[in-house]
């Protein structure tokens, strides 16, 4: 189906230069792609930085995205995947207020049942982490607000495909035999 509009994740391998992002950025742009979330870090390959960036669209439009975002120098290699083709989380924090949390009789119980932990208290705030889906990060957000939210935020969505191994390394092993062809 070219023109269903789906949500996509955008995995781009990159080196990781200066002004990147706000070039990539503004090829979701002028593509009237939205940017729901993003995010970038390092990789298992030492030097390739990958940024994922959740995104919804016709695969046309989302491919044709994808291919001018790989013309550039700096970009090893882009793939778009579908949510049945990844596996992904993101991450959230709470800040709650820690005397109206205290007043609470099931804390173990409530933390439990969202997968939820305690990653610091003191006498003023509770900071509270749930690794998941948006709908259970905003569950738990929920159950929390009574606790007098303080703050709260969650990480752009970070992904790896359901390959044994990241494609990008598949890639990079290609050229480096067809590198070492060429010095033959």
């Amino acid at each position: 189906m070219e023109n269903e509009i789906k949500e996509y994740t955008v995995i781009i391998y990159t080196e990781n230069e200066i002004g990147l992002l706000s070039q990539i950025s503004n090829v979701f742009t002028r593509r009237s792609l939205s940017i729901w979330s993003m995010s970038a870090g390092a990789t298992a390959h030492e030097g390739v930085h990958n940024i994922t960036i959740v995104t919804e669209g016709t695969e046309r439009k989302v491919r044709e995205a994808a291919e001018q975002i790989e013309k550039r120098v700096d970009v090893i290699k882009v793939f778009f995947y579908t949510d049945d083709k990844i596996v992904y989380r993101e991450l959230a924090l709470y800040k709650i207020s820690t005397d109206r949390f205290l007043g609470c009789n099931d804390i173990e119980g409530l933390l439990s049942r969202h997968g939820a932990r305690i990653v610091e208290m003191n006498r003023k705030f509770t900071v509270i982490q749930k690794t998941g889906y948006t709908e259970e990060t905003q569950a738990l957000y929920g159950e929390l607000e009574k606790f007098e939210i303080l703050q709260f935020v969650r990480s752009g969505r970070i992904a790896v495909s359901r390959a044994v191994q990241e494609p990008v390394f598949k890639f990079l092993e290609k050229r480096e035999k067809a590198r070492k062809q060429l010095n033959k």
